[in-house]
């Protein structure tokens, strides 16, 4: 039977990076995935590298410190699959924020940032204007510009996991985790290979199944703690108009919430909403009022969009966010990411609950120091902050 050191279910992004972080500690990986790489949330994201300029406002200061930290990291290591883009924020008469509060508030993601080159920010002159994808000016007071980052997170994801094999890490794929049995230093684990049957042994099983992280914790013998978690939907949709002077960070004129108006593949990527789900992960799907919500929200501020319609929707996916479980609205809470662990100081099975696209990389740096004292100690191959990731083949 063979042993590994370290054992992950879930071929999202935050699996492929515990399975790359384990490989470059020197330990030996492997990740179990059911589907495809990244064929869950991590292809249904907003596609965005990002600080979260919004997480200011709840007072996530270390999120965002983290976060535009990993940005950095990524425009660094993964150059062909990060772009470093400008976004516009359209200040109206009847925008709640004021230019000087959106000031403030990018002077802030600017200190946090370390006033490096890419968190320069400014208005944009009126003179300008026009060439801002056809924005509507009526009533427009002021567009301010700042800078974050896009990828492709299905590609990024795929990286990861490239990375990873190179440095000996493996990848079992279609396969499906049937069960876990906790030892007195590890775990024993079987999954579905094809239609074999096969078994395993981990000093720590990683349970990064994303949504389904509650499922594949509640297949692990004896039980363990499960945190109080809800699942969240958010919908994009693609509308077919090119945009291409940035992406427009702009406010639901129902509601205020924040949704991205994006350059895709020559068509215009709208997202997202924030929807309790109570089904089953596999049957997430967007609903006809989150796409009427999108689209609304793309005609209020694009004359070009005014005349179209659920049918013109090119594209449109749905993916779950792992939120604390919690009385306020999903847009209030915190994004943090949840670790949790089957015992302490030797953990033998550590969940992933929740967490951003941006994080990945030091979500896993953290997995790998929580679980350090389970694990041998080994010279390192490879620090993941150096490792160049290329676009997959």
């Amino acid at each position: 039977m063979k042993q590994y050191d370290v054992v992950i279910v879930g071929g999202g992004i935050h699996g492929a990076g515990v399975l790359q972080a384990a490989a470059a500690a020197g330990h030996s990986a492997l990740l179990i995935e059911r589907v495809g790489l990244a064929s869950g949330t991590s292809s249904r994201s907003s596609k965005l590298i990002h600080g979260g300029l919004r997480y200011l406002e709840s007072g996530q200061f270390a999120l965002v410190r983290e976060s535009l930290r990993e940005r950095a990291i990524h425009l660094r290591i993964a150059a062909d699959l990060v772009e470093l883009k400008p976004f516009f924020i359209p200040v109206y008469q009847d925008t709640r924020r004021r230019p000087w509060q959106l000031k403030v508030g990018l002077w802030m993601y600017a200190l946090l940032g370390g006033f490096d080159a890419s968190t320069r920010f400014g208005a944009v002159p009126r003179h300008e204007w026009s060439t801002l994808d056809g924005l509507d000016t009526q009533g427009l007071d002021a567009v301010i510009r700042y800078h974050d980052a896009q990828t492709d997170d299905a590609m990024l994801t795929r990286a990861v996991v490239q990375s990873a094999l190179s440095l000996g890490a493996e990848l079992a794929m279609p396969a499906s985790f049937s069960a876990a049995t906790l030892t007195d230093d590890g775990v024993r684990l079987s999954y579905v290979s094809g239609a074999q049957a096969i078994e395993c042994i981990a000093r720590v099983l990683v349970n990064a199944a994303g949504p389904w992280a509650p499922q594949v914790a509640g297949k692990v013998r004896p039980p363990i703690a499960i945190p109080d978690v809800d699942l969240v939907q958010g919908t994009h949709i693609v509308l077919p108009f090119a945009v291409t002077a940035g992406i427009y960070y702009v406010e639901s004129p129902t509601d205020g919430r924040a949704v991205f108006v994006m350059p895709w593949h020559g068509a215009a990527l709208i997202g997202t909403t924030e929807t309790p789900y109570h089904g089953a992960p596999d049957q997430v799907h967007p609903l006809p009022e989150e796409e009427e919500y999108l689209l609304a929200v793309a005609r209020h501020y694009f004359p070009a969009f005014r005349h179209l319609t659920r049918e013109h929707i090119i594209q449109r996916f749905a993916g779950l966010r792992v939120l604390p479980a919690a009385s306020q609205g999903a847009f209030d809470r915190s994004r943090e990411t949840i670790f949790s662990t089957d015992r302490e100081p030797k953990p033998r099975v550590l969940g992933i609950y929740g967490g951003k696209l941006t994080g990945w990389r030091a979500a896993a740096a953290h997995v790998l120091q929580r679980i350090s004292a389970s694990l041998p100690a080994l010279q390192p191959r490879a620090a993941t902050d150096q490792l160049i990731l290329r676009r997959p083949a």
